[in-house]
């Protein structure tokens, strides 16, 4: 919205309008007010789910403080929800393709989310949402973000070119002056064309999991790529809701990762960062960039009210929609391979609680007595149940992200 307002001003040369074409400053500027309207608005919000009684419910599961817990307020996604698509929305080109999925995928995720805590909340149903209305929820939207970012035109690839010798093709480009100078030859790709980690020229081609069976059936090269959408948003959105079980444990490893995921953006969206770190180039996709800003605002924001101990808990209501906006952002930047290395902590805890139910149910169907490879899944619990304090477990998962955020960074120079 103020991206329209003053390209007009700054076409009337109003002084220092001009500043508002800058990526930096409208992230910037995202950022800060996704900040503001956490902080400034997100008491009042819990105010009002105090006064609605919005409480959360605990089961005694013989946790250290968790029935401390009981009756602090839940459904506070809807604060970080609010400090994503308003800044977004301020700040943005709202013409940009990509900015419109993001917030089609936050809105959509999200009201998921909503309907779960409000069936536990106000039903008095603690089992929220049934599972099989979650995942065709979570499987709609990965349809949605798969046609569009398959078969939209305004979604576009470049890479560079390279000759039998593996060596960079150039090209010689003719200035106004009539001066001459090379640069590199970007030509346009197949959509379906994806990085990956740790070999020659990063790229993998989901068409090459069909070019086996001949060309008509490779032409369904996008059915192949919708359903990979969809596994990703269904297991990311999932892998932040089990992560929700400590004060600040989602809303910090998610802000992380949001952090990794705009540097990414950036150096995608820059031709000349793109060039020297010989990675494909997307163009348009400059404005995620500001959307991210606003993301990781909003989760940081969000840890004012989160951080132990908890004045509000984000519910499904956040989780779902933090974990999809994850997943549908590294889809759109052509990074989404990499979201094991950058979301590890989301996998862990995701591959926690896979384990312990599959080893249980294998052991008790074997011997007839269930047994457990952690003392309580997800695994913060486990560390809960060994006598680590919650506040620590929560740091010590951050520096993981960290540690894992630094290295899926590091990947884009290892091939």
């Amino acid at each position: 919205m103020f991206y329209y307002l003053f390209s007009y001003l700054d076409s009337m040369d109003f002084p220092g309008a001009g500043v508002f074409q800058y990526i930096t400053f409208r992230t910037a500027m995202a950022v800060f007010t996704s900040l503001l309207i956490s902080m400034a608005f997100g008491g009042r919000i819990i105010r009002y789910l105090r006064k609605l009684q919005v409480g959360e419910t605990v089961r005694d599961l013989g946790l250290e403080g968790q029935l401390q817990k009981q009756g602090t307020p839940t459904m506070g996604g809807l604060i970080i929800l609010s400090a994503i698509v308003i800044p977004t929305l301020l700040w943005a080109k709202l013409h940009n393709t990509y900015i419109w999925l993001m917030l089609i995928s936050t809105v959509w995720l999200g009201a998921i989310g909503f309907t779960d805590d409000y069936i536990k909340v106000f039903k008095k149903d603690k089992k929220g949402l049934a599972g099989k209305f979650k995942i065709v929820g979570q499987v709609g939207i990965g349809i949605i973000a798969g046609a569009i970012l398959f078969f939209n035109g305004e979604i576009t690839m470049k890479h560079k070119v390279f000759d039998d010798a593996g060596v960079v093709i150039t090209e010689e480009v003719v200035a106004a002056d009539g001066s001459t100078s090379t640069k590199t030859k970007w030509v346009e790709t197949d959509i379906s064309k994806t990085t990956i980690p740790f070999v020659k020229h990063n790229e993998f081609d989901y068409r090459w999991l069909l070019d086996w069976a001949g060309e008509t059936i490779a032409s369904w090269t996008w059915l192949i790529y919708i359903i990979v959408v969809i596994v990703i948003v269904t297991a990311v959105s999932n892998g932040a809701n089990m992560t929700d079980g400590l004060d600040g444990l989602a809303g910090g490893t998610s802000a992380i990762a949001g952090l990794a995921l705009a540097i990414f953006a950036y150096l995608s969206s820059n031709i000349i960062f793109a060039d020297f770190l010989n990675i494909m180039f997307i163009p348009n996709s400059e404005e995620l960039v500001i959307f991210m800003g606003a993301f990781v605002g909003a989760c940081i924001g969000f840890l004012w009210y989160n951080s132990y101990p908890a004045q509000v808990f984000m519910g499904d209501t956040g989780s779902l929609a933090i974990g999809g906006i994850i997943a549908v952002f590294a889809l759109a930047i052509k990074k989404e391979l990499l979201i094991p290395i950058f979301c590890g902590v989301f996998l862990v805890e995701n591959l926690s609680v896979m384990l312990q139910v599959g080893y249980f149910k294998y052991t008790k169907k074997r011997s007839g007595e269930g047994k457990r490879i952690f003392l309580m899944a997800p695994l913060h619990h486990h560390y809960q149940k060994k006598g680590l304090h919650e506040s620590k477990i929560v740091s010590r998962f951050w520096i993981i992200g960290v540690m894992l955020a630094v290295i899926s960074i590091i990947t884009l120079k290892l091939r």
